[in-house]
């Protein structure tokens, strides 16, 4: 578990945890990251790996893996984004569905839940959020890391405030609430429909083709939180720039046009507490208690 950034909260503050599988996955989040970084919130991050089987340009941009390349974006994002700190999990990126890398004995999607769940665990404990977040239950796409990691995020947001779970010397904590990075599938919908109008497949999207977009519209996960990022935007833009190795494989004009869209605002599900809220929340501390 490597800190890349190093910075610890204070008693009696604010504290966001995000928990997220690779370096650029935080920018699912990234705006409400820096928007709460930017209004005194210790904002942090957990990844589970170093995404060492993602999109890598020949020269490795001078580094010596592709790991150390993307670790090295990620500390370009952080900064950026503001946050406090960084920590790695020590896993290794699983690749997509079907790929020899889901079998590597290291591979994040590979390890059990239990395993990856008290990882996490000990870094809530340590760093004491009020507000946790991590993806939705599919993962937003279905990436195997990704679901992993929620898997994982939801068992340790349970087990950190369990006294009967010796983690270390770390004393129970329980954060106050639980959230999902997600977005409204309307226009995924509409942009399905497109696709095939165009006489592409939906199912085989993105630049090699193992985005199944028709399968995703079928999972409508409700937004319990609508986060404004305005004051956020240029920090969130230079984040994205700093991954430059995967520029590629997040563009393409379907995301840009989905980015124009909703660049103003960060969407997410609510788990903890599991009631909905009786409206939409514009503040994930909406409610919380300082201690």
């Amino acid at each position: 578990m490597t800190n890349i950034l190093g910075q610890r909260s204070a008693v009696g503050r604010r504290v966001l945890l995000a928990v997220y599988a690779h370096p650029d996955d935080e920018l699912a989040a990234g705006g409400t990251l820096a928007h709460y970084a930017r209004h005194g919130v210790g904002t942090h991050l957990i990844c589970a790996t170093r995404g060492e089987v993602g999109e890598a340009p020949p020269d490795l941009k001078g580094f010596a893996s592709v790991a150390e390349m993307r670790t090295n974006e990620l500390q370009c994002a952080a900064g950026c984004l503001g946050l406090a700190s960084v920590d790695f999990l020590g896993y290794r990126d699983s690749g997509m569905p079907g790929s020899p890398d889901n079998d590597h004995p290291d591979a994040l999607a590979a390890a059990p839940t239990d395993q990856v769940a008290r990882k996490i665990a000990a870094h809530i404990r340590r760093v004491k959020p009020q507000v946790v977040i991590t993806f939705d239950p599919i993962g937003g796409y279905r990436h195997p890391d990704h679901i992993a990691i929620h898997r994982a995020t939801v068992e340790a947001f349970r087990m950190a405030g369990d006294e009967g779970v010796v983690i270390g010397n770390w004393e129970a904590h329980a954060p106050q609430k639980l959230y999902f990075s997600t977005f409204p599938r309307g226009f995924l919908r509409l942009a399905v429909r497109l696709l095939k109008l165009l006489g592409r497949d939906p199912r085989h999207f993105g630049k090699n083709g193992d985005i199944d977009l028709e399968s995703l519209v079928e999972f409508d996960f409700p937004v319990h939180a609508r986060i404004s990022i305005g004051d956020a935007l240029e920090q969130k833009e230079r984040a994205a720039a700093c991954h430059s190795s995967q520029l590629s494989s997040m563009g393409g004009a379907l995301a840009r046009v989905f980015q124009k869209l909703f660049a103003n605002e960060e969407t997410f599900m609510r788990a903890v507490p599991a009631q909905p809220p009786a409206r939409i929340e514009r503040d994930l501390f909406e409610g919380i208690r300082l201690e």
